[in-house]
């Protein structure tokens, strides 16, 4: 009588599985000979586990207590510090909530710079207490309060029109003329979103000129930018100066989206990656018209997507280039989310200008960025000299 089958079962796994288990052990020491896809996989996996077996180690023996996230998080942003890449960064998860969330700070909404009578106000920001209240880029604030801010340090001086929201403060300003008077004028603090967009119209020589400051390639700052430019040409601005000094990039998106305002039509830029599909972003249309002359003010600190619309304008020969030599980037990154809350802020790829202009070094080194045709020093690009230079030079092409 033939013994059923799953009889013959039981002693046929009971000889094969010390042969599976030294064949197992023959091939984890070999891994040569597994097929790559098997091969790939128990390299990557055991890869793995010595890395949270030296984590749980470190966790287990060191002589101080060390929690396994912070080590979790330090091999992460060791291996990225590995790519020798200065554009490539680890968030951790506190990190990268910080880093999503818009900035903010409490005052007037002004950007000053020092100046021997108090603080000259470079900017005012859109829907800002300031820009309600009536003060203006040029105007130079000389007393806060009553007291006085002449030999004021700029640090103090800023702190005093610092306070609660809610709260009022006064403001003695004078006007750009020379004998003008000084104004005083009450104003509201409040929290004040960081501004993408500044603007403001200045007279040069007799011609009205529009500013339309850039501070970064946010998420929907090409609209901003659109309702700033109609702004200015609005309060009969006849050329625009588009600043982006300090302005060090944002989403490629808004590059080309920013661009379009200014170039009807034609390549902005391309881009290419190991991973990424190769792009070549269009202009999309719909651009103020060609005969309103522009210039591109830019410092050192002018990078990445704030070079793409500038490198784009300049070989379109849409805009003169105005300041000094710019960052030279020419990579760009993506933010990569991981399960712990943190991301990856890598390097993905390369662009290029509309010329095939690569700006710059890899990641690794520094790049050739952009030359200016008018060069401003670069000890006064970001005073009002390098904006006067700016209007000076658009002053003449748009007469």
């Amino acid at each position: 009588m033939r013994p059923s089958l799953p009889k013959l079962r039981t002693p046929l796994l009971a000889l094969l599985l010390p042969v599976l288990l030294v064949a197992g052990l023959w091939l984890g020491g070999h891994p040569n000979h597994l097929p790559t896809f098997l091969r790939e996989a128990f390299v990557a996996n055991q890869q793995t586990r010595v890395v949270d077996e030296a984590i749980e180690r470190i966790s287990r023996d060191y002589y101080r207590p060390v929690s396994s996230g912070a080590l979790s998080d330090a091999s992460i942003s060791g291996a990225v510090s590995s790519l020798k890449d200065r554009f490539s960064h680890y968030l951790s998860p506190d990190e990268f909530r910080e880093f999503s969330s818009p900035p903010h700070f409490t005052g007037i909404g002004v950007s000053v710079v020092p100046d021997k009578r108090g603080l000259l106000i470079e900017h005012v920001y859109d829907a800002s207490p300031a820009r309600r209240a009536g003060l203006k880029a040029g105007e130079v604030i000389v007393a806060v309060n009553g007291r006085k801010l002449a030999g004021v340090s700029a640090d103090a001086a800023a702190e005093l029109i610092r306070g609660r929201p809610g709260t009022d403060v006064t403001i003695g300003h004078l006007g750009a003329g020379l004998h003008a008077p000084v104004h005083t004028v009450r104003i509201t603090r409040a929290t004040v979103a960081e501004p993408v967009v500044a603007s403001v119209v200045r007279t040069v020589r007799g011609v009205k000129l529009g500013v339309v400051a850039l501070a970064t390639f946010s998420p929907g700052a090409h609209g901003e930018v659109r309702e700033a430019v109609e702004r200015v040409r609005h309060g009969g601005a006849r050329g625009i100066v588009f600043d982006l000094r300090g302005n060090g990039g944002g989403l490629v998106e808004e590059a080309q989206l920013i661009a379009s305002i200014f170039i009807e039509k034609g390549t902005v830029v391309s881009t290419r990656g190991r991973t990424q599909p190769s792009q070549t972003l269009l202009a999309l249309g719909q651009a103020i018209p060609e005969t309103v002359p522009m210039v591109v003010l830019v410092d050192s600190s002018t990078a990445s997507a704030a070079e793409i619309v500038t490198a784009a304008l300049q070989d379109h020969r849409r805009a003169t280039v105005v300041g000094t030599h710019t960052f030279g980037k020419g990579v760009f990154q993506e933010e990569e989310p991981l399960s712990n809350g943190g991301a990856l802020d890598i390097t993905v790829g390369e662009y290029f200008t509309p010329n095939g202009r690569n700006l710059g070094g890899g990641g690794v080194k520094q790049g050739a960025g952009i030359t200016p045709e008018v060069t401003v020093p670069k000890t006064a690009v970001d005073t009002p000299k390098g904006l006067d230079v700016a209007l000076r030079t658009l002053a003449a092409k748009a007469r």
